[in-house]
Order: structure tokens, then C-alpha cells, then sequence
């Protein structure tokens, strides 16, 4: 009855000092950690504001809606295999890619019917259309597009937003992320932040 009288109280101590470590310092420590000048933003989950209103994150590309699709000032992201359309948009809350292989019929004839859409939008000959502006990613929100599909974009959106062509493709070159470290990943453009920044342009 001794022994077990002491293992309860030697469990309950290492129960009632695992739930302080787990439960009250170690949360409190990424919170802190999350305050550090750099990493908040990051730790609030990248919200950019534009005139004191939330307007989206730079980690979730929502793609935007022309209210007149012939005359289209923005900039598109990669296309979502949750939506609805072809080309989108997306769900933004929720996120899935397609499951489909390369040499699935149904992908193949929904990448061709975005191809064939996006040449038409652009204005473009379909083999002139990068792969990242038809294929969708692993999670249908990449807020970056690669600078083949920007510059692909860059006629019409000057056209539309009456910007002169050199003006919006030196927009694209300051929202160009390029490699990781030199050597990792490739050159990105982050949509939200390039139509914010052609929106105030305009």
C-alpha cells in the first residue's frame, strides 16, 4: 500500500510538471518567439494590410474575378482543382490538388481546357503557355506564379489598366523572388502583392 501511495504521488509530480512544461512554458516560448521583431508576421500568419484593412496573406493565393472578363486587369494565379471553372477561383478555404496523375484522360483534357483558355485571355498561340498556368499545385492556394506566366500576363494587364508595358514589367521584376540560399526552388512573383502594386499604379 506504501509503494503505491508513493508511484501515485511520483505520477501525479511528473503529471503536474509535464503539464506546466507542455502546457504553460513551451507554448509561452513560441509565443514569445513569434514576437520577435522579423518573425511576427510570419507568426500572425503574413497578413498584408492596405489602408489599416486586411486585404490577404502572402502564403495563400486567392486568385482574383474580373467583374468583366474582357477586359481584366489582374494578374491570375495558378488555377485551383477544387474550382468549380476551369481556371478558377478557388475555394481559399479549403485546400486539395487533384490526386490525378500526368496520364489520367480527365487531367489531360482539363490541363488542355485551361491552355486553351488562358492562350485565349492572353491572346496568345497555346504553346506559348507556361505549365504552371494550367497545371494546379498540391494545395490550390500557391500565392506565387513563375515569371513565364507573369510576363505572359503583362501585355493585357498593361492594356487594360492603360499602363505602359515597361511600367507593369518593372512591377514584376520588384515582386520576383528569386532561389533560395542561390540554389533552391525557383523564381517566384507573388500575385496578391503584384496587383496591389499595379492597382496603386494605375
Amino acid at each position: 500500500m506504501n509503494n503505491l501511495v508513493k508511484q501515485s504521488l511520483a505520477g501525479l509530480r511528473v503529471l503536474l510538471v509535464l503539464t506546466v512544461v507542455t502546457g504553460v512554458l513551451y507554448p509561452l516560448a513560441v509565443w514569445g518567439v513569434g514576437r520577435i521583431p522579423g518573425l511576427e508576421a510570419n507568426a500572425e500568419g503574413s497578413v498584408i494590410t492596405r489602408n489599416g484593412q486586411a486585404v490577404g496573406s502572402s502564403l495563400i493565393g486567392v486568385d482574383p474575378v474580373a467583374a468583366d472578363p474582357a477586359n481584366d486587369p489582374w494578374f491570375h494565379n495558378r488555377p485551383s482543382a477544387l474550382a468549380k471553372d476551369p481556371l478558377g477561383p478557388g475555394d481559399p478555404s479549403s485546400s486539395l490538388g487533384s490526386n490525378k496523375s500526368a496520364v489520367n484522360s480527365d487531367y489531360d483534357a482539363v490541363v488542355a481546357e485551361r491552355r486553351t483558355l488562358v492562350a485565349r485571355r492572353e491572346g496568345v498561340a497555346p504553346d506559348q503557355v507556361p505549365s504552371d498556368a494550367v497545371t494546379a499545385s498540391a494545395s490550390g492556394l500557391d500565392p506565387q506564379i513563375s515569371p513565364a506566366y507573369a510576363e505572359l500576363q503583362v501585355a493585357r494587364v498593361a492594356r487594360v489598366t492603360g499602363l505602359p508595358v515597361d511600367r507593369v514589367r518593372a512591377l514584376v521584376a520588384e515582386h520576383t523572388t528569386g532561389r533560395g540560399l542561390g540554389v533552391l526552388g525557383d523564381p517566384a512573383v507573388d500575385v496578391l502583392e503584384l496587383n496591389l502594386a499595379v492597382q496603386a499604379a494605375g
